[in-house]
């Protein structure tokens, strides 16, 4: 199995996301997922989702009215965006990601506990919520508080990636292991940063360090 990373970015602008997306494209990136949170221009969706070759996800995780928050994630959709994430939490859930592949793209639904970790029942009970939505991918993402946090999430990985397509790890400085693991244990892809300093999430790994770690580990 090759191991899918997927870079992440935050760019200011449409000019600064064209130029993030070649980077994550010469770093040879599997995915690359457009964090929208400080884009406000709906009208340049279509080039980003165009430019490159390598699959895109859309996610906004900006402080938006409910309304404003899902506006731009049809947009996104509508604008040839391949995958688009969706919260868990979001109301009429299952209407929205309905449309979402109406119009074209997979839905990725999502759940973050910050803070705090999840036992198997838990990640199990988050998993079928998310399948029951008609997710395409279920991302479930925890905090490590402990290191063995990070062996209840690689087990729970394990099962269920023969049940549905998922993303699962902890965050953190302590979950690093199963940032890097995930995908040996079915993952269908971890995420890393394009450079150390441009991280969306506390603890991520840059490409570049994930890469070199999957060449030792054979």
């Amino acid at each position: 199995m090759t191991p899918r990373i997927c870079v992440s970015i935050l760019p200011q602008n449409g000019a600064e996301a064209l130029r993030l997306i070649e980077k994550a494209e010469v770093a040879h990136a599997d995915f690359i997922e457009v964090r929208l949170d400080r884009l406000e221009n709906l009208g340049g969706l279509a080039d980003l989702a165009a430019h490159g070759k390598t699959p895109k996800i859309a996610t906004d995780k900006a402080s938006r009215k409910e309304s404003a928050h899902r506006q731009m994630l049809i947009a996104a959709a509508k604008s040839g965006f391949e995958y688009v994430d969706v919260e868990l939490s979001t109301t009429q859930l299952e209407g929205l990601v309905k449309e979402l592949k109406e119009l074209g793209a997979k839905p990725i639904v999502s759940f973050h506990k910050f803070g705090a970790s999840l036992n198997l029942s838990e990640l199990n009970n988050v998993l079928e919520r998310e399948m029951s939505s008609g997710a395409e991918v279920c991302k479930i993402v925890t905090t490590a508080k402990q290191m063995e946090d990070n062996l209840t999430t690689l087990n729970f990985t394990s099962v269920a990636s023969s049940k549905a397509k998922v993303v699962c790890f902890c965050m953190g400085e302590l979950g690093k292991v199963s940032r890097l693991l995930s995908p040996l244990f079915g993952g269908f892809f971890t995420f890393a940063s394009l450079d150390r300093g441009s991280e969306t999430a506390p603890g991520q790994i840059t490409i570049q360090e994930m890469k070199a770690s999957y060449e030792l580990l054979g």
